[in-house]
């Protein structure tokens, strides 16, 4: 399962066992620790999910941000909480890539506007399941 982590709100994605198929599922709204963490968990379970790869924001040049705080910040207190792995991944530009993924669709600004992050999760998931299966191919694995 996938998490691409903002302000406001939080995108989740998931794939199949054989990490063949990946879908936005749900947007979370941001509200307090427990209650996201309570959603998590529940996702988790539905989902019968083995880990969870968190979105990293950095900046465009590679450096870290606020928002790359939060997110460690986050990651550590999921890993604190959740008996799975919790990885962080590269997120730069997703966003504009959902955006883009969406309005090729055909979905109006609207439609984007509910389903963007959780398209995001979607890409960060499909890039860190790719980048893996590469890493894997590279050691003969």
């Amino acid at each position: 399962m996938a998490l691409d982590p903002g302000t406001a709100k939080v995108g989740v994605a998931v794939s199949d066992e054989l990490q063949f198929t990946i879908k936005p599922v749900k947007i979370i709204q941001r509200g307090s620790w427990k209650k996201l963490l309570s959603e998590i968990r529940e996702l988790l379970a539905v989902y019968d999910a083995k880990a969870l790869i968190m979105g990293l924001p950095l900046n465009t040049d590679g450096s870290e941000s606020e928002m790359s705080q939060e997110a460690r910040r986050m990651a550590r207190n999921f890993s604190l909480s959740l008996e799975i792995p919790v990885v962080l991944h590269d997120e730069r530009l997703t966003s504009y890539a959902a955006r883009g993924r969406l309005w090729s669709t055909g979905a109006g600004e609207r439609k984007v506007r509910q389903r963007l992050d959780s398209e995001a999760a979607a890409i960060i998931l499909e890039d860190f399941i790719e980048t893996r299966n590469h890493m894997l191919k590279e050691k003969g694995a």
